[in-house]
């Protein structure tokens, strides 16, 4: 397994664990459903990243969903905690946001769908932890701005469109400020009751 991933390992890491480069983000760890996900995503060209949907265009399913399991299996450490780019007023606003949502503007905290350690649940809903702040925010952005879906109904979608800019920002900066947690395992699937009708299996 170890060789049919080295086309991987060159960006995200032998074991998934991401670099230092902002669009390489860490795999290891997160459901193998989601990663799954992605690759599809990637191969068929819903998600788009000209690298990826290069290396995938002709694999089959079954090998992909080998390459998603390897990497959900894997347990590298945490990258060392980045200096945040955000003054502390910022990263409160990310850690409320990201912690007890926004009622009044119909924005649930990332913990409802993410788990309260924010390391996912399975089988697709992906962990937050060990990302840079950049890529989280892109990938917000993204959400928003409909180059990135989640499945039908879009929760990621219609959460991210009421959110303001300095709101990514925010929940970026604080979520990438947060140490490995005690286990990075994600969260047996059902045990969280979603707060939106969203898609069981987000892309």
């Amino acid at each position: 397994m170890e060789a049919r991933v080295m086309g991987c390992a060159a960006c995200h890491g032998a074991h998934g664990q991401g670099t230092d480069n902002d669009y390489f983000p860490r795999l290891a760890g997160k459901p193998a459903g989601y990663l799954y996900n992605q690759l599809i995503a990637f191969r068929d060209g819903q998600r788009k990243y000209p690298p990826m949907n290069y290396l995938l265009a002709y694999l089959p399913d079954a090998y992909l969903k080998q390459i998603a399991e390897y990497f959900a299996s894997q347990r590298p450490p945490f990258p060392p905690l980045p200096a945040p780019t955000v003054d502390a007023a910022a990263l409160e606003h990310g850690k409320s946001l990201a912690t007890g949502g926004e009622q009044s503007r119909g924005v649930p905290a990332c913990a409802s769908c993410h788990g309260a350690a924010l390391t996912g649940m399975a089988p697709a809903i992906p962990g937050l932890l060990g990302l840079h702040a950049d890529y989280l925010s892109a990938q917000l952005g993204a959400f928003r701005y409909g180059t990135r879906h989640a499945a039908s109904p879009d929760c990621m979608h219609q959460i991210a469109t009421r959110l303001s800019d300095s709101d990514i920002t925010a929940i970026a900066a604080w979520l990438a400020s947060l140490p490995a947690p005690a286990n990075p395992a994600p969260v047996a699937a059902g045990s969280l009751k979603l707060p939106l009708a969203c898609g069981s299996v987000p892309n």
